[in-house]
């Protein structure tokens, strides 16, 4: 599904992305670890089109996406969650929800002076969909409730929504598990596991929760200074000396 092949990224003299290779297959949820200041963040913004990368590939299948914007990749069905919920705080859930499908004719005014037929049949598409995904998360109590006043993992979940409004064929997952109760956060990996066997979503996850990491990824890629450390299963991940000795600690060490 996803193929870096030479990615560099630098900010002045640091190095942020150096010279990274990797693979996401198709169908997998991918996890991306490492300390902070490894480039993890540095990478997905490269890869879904907030930074231009300094040279490097980036292959959506067999297309090279590197360099387009987000509006483009959006179009192609790359989507990139925050580790910071970008809800619209004064909208409903249902109100945040129906906002995501492009293109939607109510927003051009010809449709809007003499479609109104069209438009309507469209928003009730549309309002469907949204239910749907309200149900699907276990979110049917928080329909109507503003989406500010929601909490921390309740905006992970409704963020998890927004992606399941288009045809995501590759879904950027940051931190999901960042602030979120343990109650929640079990919700939360239960969804992504089910868009994964389900519905063949395919997630690449940037995460610091290791018990997270453990239950919904394979493979794990490591990070470390801007480069790909390694490459392994969980165990293999956990197991591996220089990983553990120079970038995870004993956090980890501990779960062996």
């Amino acid at each position: 599904m996803l193929k870096i092949k030479n990615l560099n990224k630098s900010f002045g003299g640091l190095k942020a992305v150096n010279t990274v290779n990797l693979e996401v297959d198709k169908g997998s949820i991918t996890g991306l670890i490492g300390p902070n200041g490894a480039g993890k963040t540095t990478l997905f913004n490269t890869i879904a089109g907030l930074y231009a990368p300094d040279n490097g590939e980036v292959y959506l299948e067999e297309k090279n996406i590197a360099g387009l914007k987000p509006h483009e990749l959006f179009s192609m069905g790359v989507l990139r969650t925050f580790q910071i919920a970008q809800e619209f705080a004064s909208l409903t859930v249902l109100e945040n929800l129906m906002m995501v499908p492009g293109n939607q004719r109510g927003e051009k005014l010809i449709y809007a002076l003499f479609g109104d037929k069209t438009v309507k049949k469209e928003e009730e598409e549309i309002r469907a969909k949204a239910i749907e995904v309200i149900e699907f998360l276990n979110l049917k109590h928080l329909t109507q409730e503003i989406a500010g006043n929601l909490s921390g993992g309740q905006k992970k979940l409704l963020e998890l929504g927004r992606t399941m409004m288009v045809e995501a064929n590759l879904v950027l997952l940051d931190e999901v598990g960042a602030g979120v109760n343990r109650t929640l956060l079990n919700e939360i990996s239960d969804a992504i596991l089910r868009l994964n066997k389900e519905r063949n979503y395919t997630f690449f996850v940037i995460e610091h929760d290791m018990d997270l990491i453990e239950k919904i990824c394979d493979p794990v890629i490591v990070m470390a200074e801007g480069s790909v450390l390694f490459e392994g299963n969980f165990a293999e991940v956990k197991s591996n000396e220089e990983v553990i000795e120079a970038y995870l600690g004993r956090g980890l060490k501990s779960k062996k």
